[in-house]
């Protein structure tokens, strides 16, 4: 009974989640676009909005991106440059900061959230649900750190990056290779493909349209004047593009 529990939730269970993020992202886009949006709360109130929101932003992407460079590089990969006992530590290091400021700022959004009148009004039931799975998601982050501590030899890293690799490339790991490890991994797996499940129910989405080609973009303000301009002959309208 125990093996068919991890090979659903370890096995299977990943597949299905990943299926409804992606499809589910796509058939939102096509039908409901109106409701592709953030729905930012800050002119409803700014106290702790801006700390809240940059330091959430700021963790949750370093937190993102760590875990998807740390549990999808080959090991043939990194260890040309350190080694998996150096790599534990400096997740662990870095993590531990993320983490940290990410619980911070999170912590302030969903304070306001739960405890603000006009806020709480606006907001859906799935907009107080998705920050308070993030926040349990991420104490569960938080709470492996002392059993990583506890592993420095790497071994329990090898184990959730081979995990990981193998639902990647289409050849997942037998689910009991992971009935090894401490709860909070397991919750903290759990969860996290629960939060992919639901992504495109949720205000998530808007993660999709995160306006990076902005950073490139060459900036330029229109200037109108009500002087008298000189002949068209000259080539020149009323509305020009000043650097």
């Amino acid at each position: 009974m125990r093996d068919m529990i991890f090979q659903v939730l370890f096995v299977w269970y990943p597949y299905f989640c990943l299926t409804a993020f992606l499809f589910g992202s796509l058939i939102r886009f096509d039908r409901e676009q109106y409701s592709w949006k953030a729905s930012s709360s800050q002119f409803l109130r700014k106290r702790q909005m801006r700390w809240g929101s940059n330091l959430f932003h700021v963790g949750i992407l370093f937190l993102f991106f760590g875990h998807a460079a740390g549990l999808l590089t080959p090991k043939f990969i990194y260890t040309l440059f350190i080694t998996v006992e150096q790599k534990q530590l400096i997740a662990i290091v870095a993590g531990g900061i993320a983490g940290s400021l990410c619980f911070v700022g999170l912590s302030l959004l969903l304070h306001r959230r739960l405890f603000d009148p006009r806020i709480r009004q606006t907001s859906t039931t799935m907009d107080i649900a998705v920050l308070a799975i993030l926040w349990v998601q991420l104490c569960l982050g938080l709470l492996t750190l002392p059993f990583s501590l506890s592993h420095s030899d790497g071994s329990v890293m090898l184990t959730l990056a081979h995990w990981a690799q193998g639902i990647v490339t289409l050849q997942p790991v037998d689910g009991a290779t992971l009935q090894g490890l401490a709860w909070p991994y397991l919750l903290h797996l759990v969860l996290g493909m629960t939060i992919f499940l639901i992504f495109p129910f949720s205000r998530l989405v808007h993660v999709w349209s995160a306006p990076v080609w902005y950073l490139g973009r060459r900036g330029f303000q229109l200037v109108r004047t009500r002087r008298a301009l000189a002949p068209r002959s000259a080539g020149r309208s009323s509305t020009q593009p000043a650097e």
